[in-house]
């Protein structure tokens, strides 16, 4: 159909990755903005505050739309595990189903409750019975990352079941749900989630002062989305340690494809930036001594399994080090920038709406959805040429199928439409109801 010698393997990884790609964007939000409106709404009410309140309601509405648009992106990722992937699910699907039918469940709990906030808005005289409402959201929220996230864990570190003359036996749902790699990756889906989420809404807010827009509610908008940023910034920093210990020891080639780690050695230093020649020596990188050794093992000294233990063909595609780097480097700028505002906005002599501050900010909004992005290609092209690491491979689990370019065509066009639509929707629904004449209608100038 493009005129190249097609194969469906190299089809469905495109569309499956564009797919992952699309609804990460949704999925982060999904998972972080219940989080956020919970946090607003409790603040109104702590301090019996109704910018707060106002701030909750209209995130809260934001909230929908992106939903609606996650459920079709959702959606089409199972229908793609099917089609695309058909002896991945003919081999595991029974063994990790559990935790794809959780999933289900975690989201219909949350559309149900959500529903349910959003219609009983001032419909209660004791406002935390609202507030209430809005937990199993949030909590609903956080469970369908937490299922979906296992389900990823799994890929990368298959257990629950042994396999006898070609047969699954010993089959263990939860064994498959709660695998090696399930803690540090459901946390740092969660955390990272969160963090991206708090820029995002910052990132408006910011906007909104820089604009000129200097209302009390853009300012307490700005505060609570940053501190929130601060501190889920720290945790995430601290998870991604974690990460790297548990590919050291359970995937040791992904991390030092990762950082370029050719040699088995001690006292490895950490890789960053640079180039690689075409005898693999790594030029104009930035290294930092003892570094790699200390996150794989926390012990500078460590040994650190290099690229050389490795057959050549289990080996991951050597890009994912830029991938690596990317994520690292938005996280540690995240950081920076939002501990850096927690810090001035507690010292009186000093402006943290000052505007270099406040287009850090801004920048942070893209460059979080970014890190995401970058994450999760690190995370499934690192695991190449595994499908599902020992038990199958890309190519073994792949379809046979001759229309799936016909099918990429048409997901390009379905995401372009969403994508759009979405957009639109929110702008429209924002600048048509601004919140200043909305602070007017309810006498809150």
């Amino acid at each position: 159909m493009f005129g190249v010698d097609y194969d469906p393997v190299l089809y469905s990884r495109i569309l499956t990755g564009l797919t992952l790609a699309v609804h990460v964007i949704f999925a982060t939000v999904g998972v972080g903005v219940p989080l956020m409106i919970a946090l607003a709404e409790w603040m109104g009410i702590k301090r019996n505050d109704e910018h707060y309140r106002l701030l909750a309601r209209r995130w809260a509405r934001g909230f929908v739309i992106t939903v609606a648009v996650g459920v079709v992106t959702g959606t089409a990722i199972g229908l793609q595990l099917s089609l695309l992937w058909p002896n991945l699910m003919q081999l595991a699907g029974h063994v990790i189903s559990l935790p794809l039918f959780m999933e289900t469940f975690a989201f219909f709990f949350e559309a149900i409750f959500l529903g349910i906030y959003l219609y009983t808005w001032d419909r209660f005289k004791k406002k935390i019975y609202h507030f209430i409402l809005l937990i199993p959201v949030a909590i609903g929220a956080m469970a369908s990352g937490f299922f979906i996230s296992t389900v990823n864990s799994f890929m990368n570190s298959p257990s629950g079941f042994e396999i006898e003359n070609g047969v699954l036996t010993n089959i263990s749902p939860l064994g498959a749900m709660f695998n090696p790699a399930t803690p540090t990756k459901v946390a740092h889906v969660l955390s990272s989630a969160y963090l991206t989420t708090a820029f995002v809404l910052a990132g408006i807010a910011a906007i909104a002062i820089l604009r000129g827009r200097n209302h009390v509610y853009h300012k307490k908008a700005l505060n609570l989305t940053m501190t929130a940023a601060a501190v889920f910034a720290i945790s995430t920093a601290v998870i991604g340690d974690l990460s790297g210990k548990y590919l050291a020891e359970y995937q040791p080639e992904k991390l030092a494809a990762a950082e370029w780690h050719f040699e088995t050695s001690t006292e490895a230093p950490l890789i960053l930036g640079g180039y690689l020649t075409e005898d693999n020596k790594v030029k104009y990188a930035l290294e930092i001594p003892y570094a790699l050794s200390i996150l794989a093992h926390g012990d500078p000294g460590s040994e650190v399994i290099g690229l050389e233990e490795f057959p050549e063909e289990e080996l991951p595609p050597l890009v994912v080090h830029y991938f690596f780097d990317l994520m690292v480097g938005i996280g540690m700028f995240l950081a920076l920038v939002s501990i850096l505002y927690v810090v001035i906005a507690r010292v009186k002599k000093w402006n943290e709406w000052n505007r270099p501050l406040l287009w850090a900010i801004v920048a942070g909004s893209p460059l979080a959805l970014l890190a995401i992005e970058m994450g999760w290609f690190f995370a499934e092209l690192g695991r190449q040429p595994w499908l599902l690491v020992g038990y199958m491979t890309v190519s073994e689990g792949a379809t046979t199928s001759e229309h799936v370019d016909l099918m990429l065509v048409l997901f390009i066009i379905l995401y372009a439409v969403l994508c759009t639509t979405c957009l639109t929707v929110l702008r429209r629904m924002f600048k048509n109801n601004p919140v200043e004449k909305e602070l007017q209608d309810k006498g809150m100038e």
